[in-house]
């Protein structure tokens, strides 16, 4: 066998490694589980000990079960989920468990910062203060548990105490840094204006590396751990949207990526640092040097569709729950579902909307409900590419990944209500195999993550619109649109008669 490179994705509840060859063939992979805790309501947190225990058994178990060997792999790198806060003393040794981007405790931080710098946030972090992003966490610590904030000397994001504890060398590539909210967007430093109006030591931020960035070799140690040689090359590797990004070969602003996973993401490239969304998508460094994305993110999508499942159809295949939609119509015989069952985030940041079935008669079967599932979650996805299109945007293609992705049926409701050609890949690996580009890019087997796009991804079965169903979806959106606004004073009114109960 070739020379092979690694993309280790470091995702919220399991790690996931895979050799790659030079073609962008896998070639083996292993995965392993980790726990969450959430010893309050609110909270979520992770041991960062498990993410590299856990990457440790993946690692092992794909050298021992595949025809891979240690010496075959020349680089490696890294996906990870975002803007998990790690908070290390002057020995790198973790103070308490990692907070992590789901977790809501930091609401009165992120009022706060609205409260203290207005506008100008958006302007120098291209991004609103929300609960998921890092700096509302640093600065909870700093609140509320002051003798850890007295010992910590840096802070790191997940993959990037990972990438420690593999090489000995701190560093935060730019891609996660964007996701702290303490980087300025438009010089991609770190922010010294937010770090001294906070009282935050410019110290506690680590050094600054492009994604593709050379960052040393496996160690010793962790090579005596994991069965990787010491020859092995480590690049800096990138936040999960962005190398989900890569991977999808999302290069140029005319395609957009929507991912389907827990959450949903629509995301588009970017060439330059502007600020034109107001803080209603995510502004983020992309792992291309000196290019940029946005994001619009949904918090219930694929979380909506598996909430469904598991209350009405516990005991039955996924496939054939989702199938069941071609039972009923385009616009599931007059029911429409808003999946705002944990709160949204764009376009409407509110954690107290919720969810609803609208129109429901005693005509309806399961098999329109499921529909409805299926079409609402793209209704909501629809909200951002508009967002986009006010903006400017003319998408010809949109990449399709995650769960989304797996059925026919519904990858042709995403072109009918997006009104566009949708794609997925032939082999697909998500964030996984963004970061093995990364490695290959950093390697030298390619000139830049583009030209390795070129041979990496793959594109599968084109869906087009058909106008008959765009206009019938056209007039089912529009009311859709209708459910926040209508809603929100009851779901709101609901929340809080529970809360008091």
């Amino acid at each position: 066998m070739s020379a092979v490179v690694l993309g280790i994705d470091l995702g919220t509840s399991a790690v996931k490694a895979s050799a790659i060859d030079k073609q962008g063939n896998v070639v083996a992979q292993a995965s392993a589980k980790y726990a969450l805790q959430q010893p309050h309501p609110g909270y979520s947190e992770q041991d960062p000990e498990d993410w590299v225990t856990q990457t440790t058994q993946a690692i092992r178990e794909l050298l021992q079960q595949s025809e891979v060997t240690a010496d075959q792999i020349e680089g490696l790198s890294y996906s990870g989920q975002m803007h998990g806060l790690v908070l290390l003393d002057e020995s790198a040794t973790v103070l308490r468990p990692a907070i992590l981007w789901n977790d809501t405790r930091t609401t009165p931080q992120c009022r706060e910062l609205a409260s203290q710098f207005g506008g100008d946030f958006i302007k120098i972090t291209g991004n609103r203060p929300l609960e998921g992003f890092t700096l509302p966490k640093l600065l909870w610590v700093k609140e509320n548990e002051p003798n850890i904030w007295k010992r910590a000397q840096t802070f790191l994001l997940p993959k990037d105490y990972l990438r420690y504890r593999m090489t000995g060398k701190l560093a935060m590539d730019k891609s996660d840094a964007t996701g702290t909210v303490l980087l300025d967007i438009t010089t991609s430093q770190w922010s010294e204006t937010l770090c001294n109006q906070l009282d935050i030591p410019l110290t506690l931020c680590p050094p600054l590396i492009e994604s593709t960035a050379y960052v040393g070799h496996i160690n010793q140690t962790y090579a005596q751990l994991s069965g990787l040689s010491v020859n092995t090359k480590v690049f800096g590797g990138a936040a999960d949207n962005a190398a989900g990004a890569v991977g999808a070969g999302i290069l140029s602003s005319d395609k957009a990526l929507v991912s389907i996973g827990t959450s949903g993401v629509v995301l588009k490239y970017e060439d330059n640092a502007q600020t034109d969304y107001r803080g209603v998508l995510q502004y983020e460094r992309h792992a291309f040097p000196g290019k940029y994305y946005s994001m619009g993110v949904t918090l219930a999508a694929g979380y909506s569709l598996n909430w469904f499942k598991q209350t009405f159809a516990p005991d039955e295949d996924f496939g054939t729950v989702v199938a069941s939609a071609e039972q009923s119509t385009i616009g599931a015989n007059g029911l429409l579902f808003a999946p705002y069952i944990v709160g949204e985030r764009a376009p409407y940041a509110d954690a107290t909307i919720r969810g609803s079935f609208i129109g429901v008669d005693g005509s309806h079967q399961r098999a329109d409900f499921v529909r409805a599932v299926l079409e609402g979650i793209i209704f909501s996805f629809e909200d951002l590419i508009k967002l986009y299109q006010h903006s400017g945007a003319d998408f010809k293609t949109i990449v399709s990944i995650g769960g989304g992705a797996k059925s026919a049926l519904w990858l042709q409701i995403q072109a009918d209500i997006f009104n566009c050609k949708v794609v997925s890949l032939e082999n697909e690996q998500g964030p996984g195999m963004g970061a093995a580009m990364i490695a290959a890019t950093g390697l030298g087997w390619f000139k830049t993550l583009a030209d390795c796009a070129q041979t990496f991804v793959h594109y599968g079965k084109a869906y087009y619109p058909d106008t008959a169903h765009v206009a019938q979806y056209q007039e089912m959106y529009r009311l859709y649109q209708q459910i926040y606004v209508q809603t929100q004073p009851i779901t709101a009114g609901l929340l809080e008669q529970r809360k008091q109960h």
